[in-house]
């Protein structure tokens, strides 16, 4: 993928050359927000910590990005089949707090009055919608951004689809290199080192003694996990020897549960994620609503004068 760096950002940030598609991990910055401002109230008392935390955040992403499309995508529920495969899979999850579910509506309202689309499926997980759209997006000829800190979606690094980890304070986008940098391993072999390792977030077990470092080693030397397997004589070490035939079944099973499947959401079209023009009136009365006072001035100063008005 071609790249440019632009001169006014810090020299680490290297963005693609022509379309660009921004996903955003709605869940995950509205959560990020929620915690990152820990009080801040409407006129009438509701919280809004988290809806200024979210439009600030994704002003950063958009004057980072640049993005020509920009689409954020929410958790609809779990997957019917991974929570069949695995019935404690994101079951130690704990609910969310309330004050963060009161906002989520009305973020929505924000998306839609600033021209951003959005999208939520009844049963559809986010990440599995963003690798969906995703590809199809760079089957469209357009280069994708995944702003998100899941780790899951090192899977999807290829050379038009990178990450803005919000945990990298470089701001940079992260590649194959930053992957490899991270893990020790590529972006094609993600599955298999997440499998080996476990996934405490998901509440996904891994093999028992294998953790990253050892994952890595493994992968550098047999290149796959089915290559692992078909080899698993040669692994010198007794324990872990015994440890990976114990959890062979398990390892199959871990990498349909962590795979992101590609095929949810085949109906997106790329122009659909296109950024709109804003409802400035709408905004306003949000705004206004919500007490975001310096959100209110900066929209204010955007709009033209009115007809006759002297500037």
């Amino acid at each position: 993928m071609a790249t440019v760096s632009n001169a006014e950002r810090p020299p680490a940030v290297i963005l693609p050359v022509g379309p660009r598609l921004l996903i955003v991990d709605g869940h995950a910055y509205a959560y990020r927000a929620f915690h990152a401002i820990r009080q801040l109230n409407a006129p009438d008392g509701s919280p809004t910590n988290a809806i200024y935390g979210f439009i600030k955040m994704l002003g950063k992403l958009r004057h980072l990005a640049e993005p020509t499309y920009l689409l954020v995508v929410w958790d609809g529920g779990l997957s019917a089949e991974r929570t069949a495969a695995l019935p404690g899979y994101k079951a130690q999850r704990p609910p969310m707090p309330e004050g963060l579910a009161r906002q989520l509506d009305e973020i929505a309202e924000y998306l839609q009055a600033a021209g951003i689309a959005s999208w939520c499926e009844e049963g559809a997980e986010a990440d599995d919608r963003i690798a969906a759209v995703a590809r199809h997006a760079v089957a469209a000829g357009a280069s994708v951004l995944i702003a998100s800190s899941d780790k899951d979606f090192m899977q999807l690094v290829a050379p038009r689809i990178g990450l803005i980890n919000p945990n990298d304070r470089t701001e940079r986008v992260w590649t194959d290199a930053e992957v490899v940098a991270k893990t020790g391993v590529r972006p094609e072999q993600i599955v298999d080192w997440l499998s080996l390792i476990g996934d405490s977030v998901d509440n996904i077990p891994g093999v028992r003694g294998v953790g990253p470092k050892t994952a890595t080693e493994l992968l550098q030397r047999f290149g796959s996990m089915e290559a692992l397997y078909q080899r698993l004589p040669e692994v010198s070490s007794e324990r872990l020897r015994n440890s990976l035939a114990a959890a062979r079944e398990d390892m199959q099973r871990n990498q349909e549960l962590i795979r992101l499947r590609e095929e949810v959401g085949n109906g997106f079209d790329l122009a659909d994620a296109r950024l709109r023009e804003e409802a400035g009136t709408r905004l306003v009365d949000l705004f206004s609503r919500w007490g975001f006072r310096s959100l209110l001035a900066e929209i204010t100063a955007r709009k033209p004068p009115a007809q006759g008005q002297l500037l």
